[in-house]
């Protein structure tokens, strides 16, 4: 993913939120409309979660130390998931809760040009946004589907940005024909069951990045069209003849660990062995930039050995394959 292109989807959301944020908090001042309060905390949340994304940007730019000695790519992840959660708690846990307040104890809306003007401003505000985040990501899907994308992605900021303006879109349009509802029959609890959409909403959108950072979290391999540039950039024919195991590791969205048990000719001397390592290192990080830290241990290729699977080889702690012995 473009760094650059995360932090100009996030910068823009950053603005809407903090604009929209405010004018919903003046409507529901003027109003008491409670889709307007659950609104505004929805708002001012996701400006929050804005800013835990460029902190965890500029946190994952640190060096690697002794005791982190991979770096700190993965901080991006931590704080993505941070997001999930405080979209769950902050933002749809207390929009239920003030839906079901409303509906328990119904209220006019009061001024209505004041939450419908609010609105139709955030509307507009937040399709900037969102048209943002969609043209950062193009650049980078390819031919994915949207789905696709927000699942394979390794850089957690744009599926992030790209669920919370589609949230917050459909948060608003909810928003309004609860208000709208509201205004044409008089009744209050339509506002209310409106507010209560937008929690549910919320807390849907929560659990899904939640699922998708955590897998991040966890560890992911490099995708399939990596692993394929990888495996044809390490075997060269003549001194690397196959690759006996392999894996790869996301240490951060750009960079990726690569750790494999290379085949290489019986008779070939050390000397020989080394640059051919070296040569293909160089052959990996000219087609996979990101791959970053690589460990290629030489070794006689073995049907039998192969055909354990990398979990039984004899040498324990080795390192475990990726793909599967050639």
């Amino acid at each position: 993913m473009s760094a650059s292109g995360g932090t100009r989807a996030i910068v823009a959301a950053l603005g809407a939120n903090l604009a929209i944020a405010a004018s919903k908090f003046v409507a529901f001042a003027f109003s008491g409309s409670s889709s307007m309060l659950a609104e505004g905390v929805h708002s001012l949340a996701d400006s929050g979660n804005q800013f835990l994304l460029l902190l965890g940007g500029k946190k994952a730019q640190r060096e690697a130390t002794p005791q982190h000695p991979f770096g700190y790519g993965r901080e991006r992840y931590i704080y993505a998931f941070l997001v999930s959660i405080v979209l769950f708690s902050v933002g749809g846990m207390f929009a239920i809760y003030e839906g079901y307040e409303k509906i328990s104890h119904p209220h006019e809306v009061e001024h209505w040009y004041w939450p419908v003007g609010v609105l139709v401003f955030a509307i507009i505000a937040e399709g900037f946004s969102f048209r943002t985040a969609i043209k950062e990501s193009n650049e980078l899907r390819g031919r994915l589907s949207w789905s696709q994308f927000i699942r394979r992605a390794k850089a957690p900021e744009l599926p992030v940005v790209l669920l919370e303006d589609f949230g917050a879109l459909i948060g608003l349009v909810l928003a309004l024909g609860g208000v709208g509802l509201a205004l044409l029959t008089g009744d209050g609890v339509w506002d209310g069951v409106g507010t209560v959409c937008i929690g549910v909403l919320l807390v849907l959108i929560a659990l899904v990045l939640a699922v998708e950072t955590k897998s991040l979290l966890l560890g992911e391999a490099a995708g399939v069209e990596e692993v394929k540039k990888i495996e044809a950039a390490i075997v060269d024919g003549d001194t690397v003849t196959g690759i006996i195991h392999m894996r790869t590791l996301h240490l951060g969205p750009e960079e990726l660990l690569i750790a494999a048990k290379i085949a290489v000719q019986h008779d070939d001397t050390a000397v020989e062995v080394a640059a051919a390592i070296n040569a293909a290192e160089a052959r990996i990080r000219a087609a996979v930039p990101i791959a970053r830290v690589i460990y290629l241990e030489p070794d006689i290729y073995s049907e039998a050995e192969a055909a354990k699977g990398p979990d039984r080889e004899a040498t324990p702690g080795g390192p475990t394959p990726h793909a599967a012995g050639h």
